[in-house]
């Protein structure tokens, strides 16, 4: 079938949703909670073939994968989800004016969102759920690595679909072909919206290619400052859980940047990151600071124009900066505007720093593995949003709806 029909088909079942209860969404979200239980066994054999065909080296792998507890996750995210009070028809403002008109602004959903995503099927379920409470049909193009497991996702939720009496077409999924890519990125008129969750090569590649709104998420070039004033033992919790909690994240931390005065407890700092093999890029005095007590196969010179490197693996830099200042520069120089640490407890440079670095996210004392939707509270997100039109950080319900005017009047005309 052409592209073009498909996304027509699309839009026609995105009407549909205009009509649905909250009550009805819900039930449907229910039922697909359900269905990942009871299907759990189909869906890891079809993730199985995927992971057949990847290196368990390649850092891809950890998010390729799903397991019975993974799935019971998901499953329980929906739930969460469906609990959430809807988005949509939230009076956001309103007004009388002086000649009588009332008017309102009310969040309404998009339409149609595309969502363009690599190894991650979890992204399918997830995308779904959110997409369907915000009353949106999604188009979900992923990579080919997660091929089938994207298959095997899409059939079960368009057989809740079925059995529900909705258009399946509410969640269709593209083939994973560069032609269908083209196609999405420019599917005017289909197409509301489009969001990449991948890596800068993808998120990039979008951005200039889509003739269609897109909201830039994902690549994370995560830093932690640590400050002349900082505590040791807290600087050490967050720096390893910002690496080695799960290093194939966006939010997973890329570089450390250390105060000089502070390179003596840098050792202290790295030392748990050695029983995970992270592989360490230091500046000479990091280097040197860290010679003798950190294994040495693990321990390396930062190499040229490793600066602004998202590693997505379990490897770091460290630099050492000589103020707060050197390290807000650096970090508006290589940082992408995802999410940034500072470890300190000077007042003056905790406020310089939370006011001066541009990022969604901006942590004093706390790591960055805490950015995420269902973190925040959210409930879930959709990803996290690097730009600064309309969304910012972890984008869940709230993100994904737009709004439209409405006007009452009693027959009242313009002078």
């Amino acid at each position: 079938m052409p592209l073009t029909t498909i996304f027509q088909e699309i839009r026609t079942a995105s009407r549909d949703l205009l009509l649905l209860a909250p009550e009805q969404i819900n039930a449907v979200l229910l039922a697909v909670a359900d269905a990942i239980e009871e299907h759990t066994d189909r869906l890891l054999l079809a993730n199985r073939q995927d992971l057949a065909r990847m290196d368990a080296a390649n850092p891809k792998y950890d998010r390729l994968k799903l397991t019975a507890e993974r799935l019971a996750g998901i499953a329980s995210d929906m739930r969460n989800v469906a609990a959430l009070p809807s988005p949509l028809g939230r009076v956001l403002r309103e007004a009388t004016l002086p000649n009588g008109l009332q008017l309102q602004r009310v969040a309404v959903p998009f339409g149609v969102i595309g969502v363009i995503y690599e190894a991650r099927p979890n992204v399918s379920f997830d995308v779904f759920a959110l997409c369907l409470k915000a009353g949106s049909a999604c188009v979900l193009k992923g990579g080919s690595d997660a091929e089938s497991s994207n298959r095997a996702i899409v059939a079960l939720i368009s057989e809740v679909l079925t059995r529900q009496g909705l258009n399946p077409r509410i969640a269709t999924l593209l083939p994973s072909t560069r032609e269908a890519t083209t196609a999405l990125l420019h599917a005017r008129g289909w197409v509301d919206l489009i969001i990449p969750r991948g890596s800068s090569n993808l998120i990039n590649f979008v951005r200039s290619e889509a003739t269609i709104p897109v909201i830039e998420t994902g690549a994370g070039v995560c830093h932690t400052y640590v400050d002349a004033t900082a505590e040791r033992d807290c600087a050490q919790r967050i720096v390893v859980n910002a690496k080695t909690r799960r290093v194939s994240v966006c939010n997973a931390l890329d570089s450390l940047l250390i105060h000089r005065d502070r390179l003596t407890d840098l050792p202290h700092i790295c030392a748990p990151m050695a029983d995970h093999r992270v592989m360490i890029y230091a500046d000479a005095p990091a280097l040197e600071a860290l010679s003798g007590s950190y294994p040495a196969e693990l321990l390396q010179p930062l190499p040229e124009g490793a600066c602004g490197t998202e590693y997505l693996d379990y490897k770091m830099s460290v630099l050492t900066v000589d103020s707060a200042d050197e390290a807000i520069a650096h970090i508006a120089r290589y940082g992408s505007g995802h999410s940034e640490c500072i470890v300190s407890h000077d007042e003056a440079s905790i406020r310089r720093f939370q006011s001066l670095v541009d990022a969604a996210c901006v942590y004093v004392n706390a790591p960055t593995s805490f950015t995420d939707g269902a973190q925040f509270g959210l409930g879930a997100e959709i990803g996290i949003s690097t730009q600064k039109l309309h969304a910012r950080g972890p984008m869940a319900l709230e993100e994904i709806t737009t709004y439209k005017w409405l006007i009452r009047g009693e027959g009242q005309v313009r002078n």
